[in-house]
């Protein structure tokens, strides 16, 4: 059994071979595609673990797929790969829901590392035995065996690293947690990418959880220090 199915989305032929013979010799199964469109039909067929974009494409922007993908299979997690290595792009990139953004020219091996971070921490609860075990707080029902979450009763569409996030902050109810430990609980110890990541994967949930977002009463914002979930809204 290998490590996992990897989708790699890139339209450059020599750059696609590069990847997919690095994961290949890294026991990974890889299934590459060269347009948007291949990529959307390969996620449904194939059911990839992760998913390698990049976001200059020939027939549809990459963050457009991001939308589309976050949308109908917010569970996929994505790393986008691309040239565009602007602070801007980045921060759009993990908007709408990228777990990792790498900028070319890289390096496979960092690559491969990267592709192994992601997929251990946004599938550790799936090689659990976790039955039927669940964890609720105020409106909140976490659930550990089939990784949702829900909100008076309604499934909230969640990402897998945004469903790591949300189990970190309900097994530390209201302690503030600051972005270095974040850091090393949901995205690793050994993480090398842009600590941004933190704010905009809280700010992403926080849409997702709070009524009045720019006034949360339960994912609150520790300034200069981290961020805090607390038991029963503010």
């Amino acid at each position: 059994m290998g490590e996992g199915k990897v989708l790699v989305v890139e339209d450059e032929l020599p750059i696609r071979r590069l990847i997919c013979f690095n994961l290949s010799r890294s026991n990974f199964d890889v299934v590459e595609a060269g347009d948007g469109a291949s990529a959307l039909r390969l996620v449904k067929e194939e059911k990839p673990s992760i998913m390698i974009l990049d976001l200059m494409l020939p027939d549809m922007d990459g963050f457009d797929i991001c939308t589309k993908l976050r949308e109908k299979h917010p569970q996929l997690p994505i790393i986008i790969l691309s040239a565009r290595g602007q602070d801007m792009d980045k921060i759009m990139g993990l908007e709408l829901g990228a777990d990792d953004y790498i900028v070319k020219p890289f390096n496979p091996l960092e690559l491969v590392a990267r592709v192994r971070t992601v997929l251990r921490r946004t599938t550790p609860a799936a090689t659990q035995d976790t039955s039927s075990e669940r964890l609720s707080m105020g409106p909140y029902i976490l659930d550990l065996k089939t990784l949702k979450v829900y909100k008076s009763g309604t499934p909230l569409k969640l990402t897998a690293r945004e469903f790591q996030l949300m189990k970190l902050f309900f097994e530390r109810i209201n302690q503030p947690i600051t972005r270095n430990e974040l850091l090393d609980e949901v995205w690793g110890t050994n993480y090398f990418g842009d600590p941004k990541t933190v704010d905009v994967h809280v700010r992403r949930l926080r849409e997702k959880l709070e009524d009045d977002p720019s006034n949360p009463k339960y994912l609150i914002t520790m300034w200069g220090f981290g961020y805090c979930f607390q038991e029963g809204g503010a």
